[in-house]
């Protein structure tokens, strides 16, 4: 035994989060000036402290359980953490220019990022329903007040209202599934509804019910058909910031839960809730192609354009295997870096010092400003899978599951729907190749702006170099999942 584990054991990174923020707390309460920087700055570098303790220790060749078996860590959970850490970071360093800009400082703002981290990497890490639930609603009552950060903005309010109320529904949802859950199996414990699900030669009605209405809590996290309905307009009436960490650290915990739940306690019901998965993801990655085309505010598109990624995501979890979740751990790979690309021109987007989100705004950027716009060229590429770009590769693992799997009909659907999406992805290329602008854009200022453009562009059209680098690695997290639930 390690000291490590001796001493702090699995939860290392979360407990060292969680010291930070109550730290901060008190750092932000305590000191006369205005302390948001400082606040801030502590908490990037808390961020990336746990990224390094997730990142650089080796995974544990079998699952390490902590806290009376409640909290699990294995290679699933270190990769899918240090996705989420890393979209926390960037998002973080985005949201800290906003804030100054904006003059919208406010110590609080970064604390209630760190620990919504700590709820989803809790979420990524649950071993019991009931540790499901307590990461979830960390994650849910931290997201609830930064959706509603901008007070006296009516938008920002009406999102943060709106978010809390659908978010309490499906809770509501989600705790009626366990409870019907916990009422046929007898356990919370995701090794025992295992062990109970391999006892049993067929699935009880009750228990199916409650695996139903579990999913149903579950895809109103990851904004899934038909609880998509608060994603467009909190995305639109949330700060800019805000919403680029909606879309991507949230979003990234969310399905990797929905893989863990499915493929671990769930797996021996595979044939039962894969044609609940099927029917979701059908329906997200048509929404997501055909409402994105009327939008004519880019956050609501991108609001959109995540439904139908999600839908993309789900087909891994549909297929049931490990080829299927070695695709989603891909993707939301590959999503990770055109999301936060995206947004951080979204973020620029400027006219005379005053915000703009119009898509038509973006007319004639590649006169005024040719890195931006050949930067949300590789991103807008990407989103719709053009070969050589990084998304071209999430799509064809996710794809190949499912063709594998035989759910044939599932992944044409994926690429005909891939197809309509391109439309209003390329619509905004053409804009700003092909259209005058009416005013020009403000340029691009900032360096950590720069860095984290040039940087993400730079890996969403490299990603054909050396594609092993995500892809074994999510080979192996996607083993550590599927071979622990098999045995």
């Amino acid at each position: 035994m390690t000291f490590q584990s001796l001493i702090l054991g699995p939860a290392l990174p979360e407990i060292l989060l969680a010291v930070l923020g109550l730290v901060l707390l008190m750092v932000g309460v305590f000191r006369k000036t205005d302390s948001t920087g400082l606040v801030g700055l502590l908490a990037v570098y808390g961020l990336l402290m746990a990224l390094a303790v997730v990142g650089l220790g080796a995974a544990p060749e079998t699952p390490q359980l902590a806290f009376g078996g409640l909290f699990i860590d294995d290679g699933f959970a270190r990769y899918a953490k240090a996705l989420t850490l890393l979209g926390a970071v960037l998002t973080l360093l985005l949201s800290m220019v906003w804030l100054k800009r904006e003059n919208e400082g406010r110590f609080e703002f970064p604390i209630l990022v760190l620990f919504a981290t700590i709820g989803m990497m809790m979420m990524i890490s649950a071993n019991d329903l009931i540790a499901l639930y307590m990461g979830l609603e960390l994650q849910s009552l931290a997201l609830y007040v930064i959706a509603a950060y901008q007070r006296d903005n009516l938008k920002s309010t009406e999102a943060g209202l709106k978010y809390f109320v659908l978010g309490a529904l499906a809770s509501g949802l989600l705790l009626y599934g366990m409870s019907l859950v916990y009422g046929f199996a007898g356990t919370t414990r995701f090794d025992g509804l295992a062990q109970v699900a391999a006892a049993e030669g067929g699935i009880s009605t009750g228990l199916l019910i409650g695996i139903v209405f579990i999913i149903a809590g579950l895809a109103f996290k990851v904004s899934a058909v038909p609880f998509h309905m608060w994603a467009p307009d909190v995305y639109e009436g949330a700060p800019t910031p805000v919403t680029a960490f909606f879309a991507v650290a949230p979003k990234i915990a969310a399905l990797t839960l929905f893989a863990r739940v499915m493929m671990g306690p769930f797996a021996a019901y595979a044939d039962q809730w894969q044609q609940v998965i099927i029917l979701i993801s059908i329906l997200s990655m048509l929404l997501g192609g055909f409402a994105a085309i009327v939008q004519t505010n880019i956050k609501r598109l991108m609001a959109y354009s995540s439904i139908g990624h999600v839908g993309y995501a789900l087909i891994g979890i549909a297929a049931g295997t490990t080829e299927g979740v070695r695709g989603v751990l891909v993707y939301l790979a590959i999503y990770l870096f055109m999301n936060v690309g995206t947004f951080t021109v979204i973020l620029a987007m400027r006219q005379k010092g005053r915000a703009v989100e119009g898509i038509n705004d973006l007319a004639g950027l590649s006169k005024q400003h040719p890195m931006m716009a050949a930067a949300m060229a590789v991103f807008m590429f990407s989103m719709a899978g053009v070969p050589p770009l990084a998304g071209f590769f999430g799509k064809f693992y996710v794809f190949m599951a499912a063709v594998n799997s035989g759910l044939f009909a599932l992944a044409v659907i994926g690429v005909l729907s891939s197809v309509v999406a391109a439309f209003y992805y390329l619509r905004i290329i053409k804009l700003m190749y092909f259209d005058e602008a009416t005013e020009p854009l403000d340029a691009l200022s900032g360096t950590t702006m720069k860095v984290i453009l040039i940087g993400t562009a730079a890996v969403v059209a490299l990603f054909f170099l050396a594609p092993s680098v995500v892809v074994d690695g999510a080979q192996a997290a996607a083993e550590a999942l599927t071979f622990a639930s098999a045995r």
